[in-house]
């Protein structure tokens, strides 16, 4: 026990800043500068795309489908995320009030920090839907595949602001406060050299990890489909990101809405969180289409539209049968003249068989008894068929054999 608290009492009671933030690379004519900021980015973007691709795969798409995807969403991402920060903190491109005092050649050096989380959604949402779209797969699907990626690659991307000793919140007292180095250009003026900073570099990167836990835990128990597992990735960060934000202390437009002045992205993450909030819900309450494929509609692989094909030859196949099935009892039904016709024929041919005292060609009266007979009900089929070849067999006796019929 006592070794224990020993070491503790010895363990450093802040987090420092690293003093490393990239090294050279030799090269004909001069060096390449690799910054850690960058290789923090690329790091996440490789773990974010490998927790996507197993998902993606999950869903059946065909293969390579994912890369064809990445290749326009991460390069818009990386725009769109740098032309949000300089719009949100445009003070060192544009100078204080826009007063042209700024250093425009500054916007393209990414490598020195600023990439805005929603501006990098918001383009890279729409290179995924050029990639989906030529890819033949759903939007929606691709998004709730890449909710839990793109919450890991920020978790890593984060770090990025710790080499660079930058983002930090206001100073704190608490045993995990972080050092931020005086010499730094982002060290805080007028500052004691030995204060200490809130590391919301750290607070945001453990949130996401968090978030990427329950995003993959929810979507496995209730699997949700349509884009909702993307919207509960926007609910879930800007839930964290308001009271993160709000801690920082960097150079940010201030805006006012409602009587309260606050920071650009803190607004932001409000009104992102409302509005996803109310497309989860309006989602969630019109249900689960069928079926449920991450394939644009006439996209489909050509094994399953072979399957479907067969189905329908089958189902087209059993509807004749049974149509041809009906039709021969319909005429087996309906039609009983040639029922009668043809026991009238086989009772005469058994007639013929019968010995000669059994009829009388020269007796005329006896159709008349045998139609009288006949209607009142008499059923032997050999007195019947008796009568009508006699009748019909007698001299002159045509119009008393069509009467009995």
């Amino acid at each position: 026990m006592q070794s224990l608290l020993h070491v503790a009492a010895m363990a450093p009671m802040s987090i420092p800043s690293p003093s490393w933030s990239g090294f050279d690379i030799p090269l004909p004519w001069g060096t390449l500068r690799i910054h850690a900021y960058a290789l923090c980015i690329l790091l996440g973007i490789i773990l974010g795309l490998w927790l996507t691709a197993v998902r993606w795969k999950r869903r059946g798409t065909p293969e390579g489908s994912l890369w064809d995807i990445a290749i326009w969403a991460i390069p818009f991402g990386i725009v769109g995320g740098r032309l949000y920060h300089v719009i949100s903190s445009p003070d060192a491109y544009f100078g204080p009030g826009f007063n042209g005092t700024g250093d425009l050649s500054l916007i393209p050096q990414i490598w020195r920090g600023g990439l805005g989380i929603w501006g990098a959604v918001v383009l890279g949402v729409v290179g995924a839907w050029l990639g989906c779209r030529r890819s033949g797969v759903k939007l929606t699907a691709f998004l709730d595949a890449a909710a839990p990626g793109l919450l890991l690659a920020q978790a890593i991307g984060r770090w990025g602001n710790w080499f660079n000793q930058e983002l930090f919140g206001g100073p704190t007292t608490l045993p995990w406060g972080l050092q931020i180095d005086p010499n730094s250009p982002n060290f805080p003026a007028g500052m004691p050299s030995d204060t200490l900073f809130h590391p919301t570099f750290l607070y945001e990167s453990l949130w996401n990890i968090i978030g990427v836990v329950v995003l993959l835990v929810l979507d496995r128990r209730f699997h949700f489909r349509r884009g909702r597992l993307f919207w509960l990735y926007a609910i879930y960060y800007t839930l964290g990101r308001v009271w993160i934000e709000a801690l920082r202390i960097d150079d940010a437009e201030q805006i006012n809405l409602f009587g309260i002045t606050t920071r650009l992205n803190v607004w932001t993450s409000i009104f992102v969180f409302v509005a996803a909030l109310i497309i989860f819900i309006v989602l969630s309450l019109r249900g689960r289409p069928e079926p449920d494929t991450a394939y644009l509609p006439g996209r489909e692989p050509a094994a399953v539209t072979a399957e479907e094909d067969e189905a329908a030859t089958v189902d087209s196949s059993a509807r004749d049968d049974e149509t041809a099935a009906a039709g021969t009892n319909s005429t087996i039904v309906t039609d009983p003249k040639a029922h009668d016709t043809d026991g009238s024929v086989s009772d005469t041919g058994a007639h013929g068989n019968l010995r000669n005292n059994q009829s009388d060609l020269g007796h005329t009266a006896e159709p008349t008894e045998t139609a009288e007979e006949s209607h009142a009900g008499v059923t032997s089929d050999s007195g019947s068929a008796s009568t009508e070849t006699t009748a019909s067999s007698a001299p002159g006796s045509g119009p008393e054999a069509g009467s009995t019929k």
